[in-house]
């Protein structure tokens, strides 16, 4: 079975007839509460007074329902229209619901919100639907927003789901490269259909992720993904300067200008002259 995130772009695949589809299966209610509910627990937000919670990709709002049982007020951003009408239905007082592609930033002021969640939602931004899609601009843009918009002694814990482990990676990569400290935490990492990645991202230096359930001692990743060793550095920069030049090449020959010919030696490094 295909993944969604490899079919269609988020908005064209919840159209009006999936949104609800998803919204009326018993099975994924049951999911999302429990994955939300697994989030609230890891934000360690303060007991006794409600909190200000952006749910990023909060889709027809099942996560909203269960951050307002918990008594706290939210605003969720969803790129799939369709999914947010199914949204609007629900009796929440204390939720608002905006339009907005997350792979563009987060559209609010700096220091907004007490916490943030996301559930089944940032993997989307591992995928291009278009050439000017670049996943790695869309994740830099989504995760410098998110430090911005977070107050300092905030926390974000966001549950995704990574078709592989290089996505893993690359989201851990984003998030420390803008100043998150933090780590993933993976739930019943032995099951296939219980395992659950949760990237848990605060401000302090010292921040311990929560404890994975399912395991005696947790499982925790820290969000600094390893060094790539220097052999594969130099090759992958090898291939993106490759293909640098026979973009560039191919945007004069279409501007008409007079270009030599691609081969073998197109991109390669030159030797030093001596």
């Amino acid at each position: 079975m295909s993944r969604p995130e490899g079919t269609q772009a988020p908005e064209l695949f919840y159209d009006e007839k999936e949104a609800k589809k998803y919204d009326s299966s018993s099975r994924m209610r049951v999911i999302q509460t429990e994955i939300t509910e697994r989030a609230i627990e890891m934000l360690a937000l303060p007991a006794g007074r409600p909190s200000y919670i952006l749910d990023v990709g909060c889709g027809s709002g099942l996560s909203g329902e269960v951050l307002e049982e918990a008594g706290h007020y939210w605003t969720g951003i969803d790129i799939s229209k369709s999914m947010l009408d199914v949204a609007n239905e629900r009796d929440c007082e204390n939720g608002d619901l905006i339009h907005h592609d997350m792979g563009l930033g987060l559209p609010f002021r700096p220091g907004s919100f007490d916490g943030v969640i996301s559930i089944s939602a940032i993997q989307w931004l591992c995928y291009s639907e278009s050439s000017d899609q670049d996943p790695k601009l869309r994740l830099n843009r989504f995760f410098s927003s998110l430090y911005a918009v977070l107050k300092r002694d905030a926390r974000a814990v966001l549950q995704f789901y990574p078709e592989n482990p290089e996505q893993a990676v690359l989201v851990m990569q984003c998030a420390s490269r803008v100043g998150f400290a933090g780590g993933m935490v993976v739930d019943y990492p032995n099951s296939t259909k219980a395992k659950k990645y949760y990237l848990c991202l605060s401000f302090e230096r010292s921040y311990q992720v929560p404890t994975a359930l399912g395991v005696e001692e947790g499982v925790a990743t820290t969000a600094r993904a390893p060094k790539m060793a220097r052999k594969d550095k130099a090759a992958l920069n090898a291939a993106k300067r490759k293909e640098w030049i026979v973009n560039k090449k191919e945007r004069r020959r279409q501007q008409g200008k007079e270009t030599r010919h691609d081969s073998k030696y197109t991109g390669r490094k030159r030797s030093a002259k001596f």
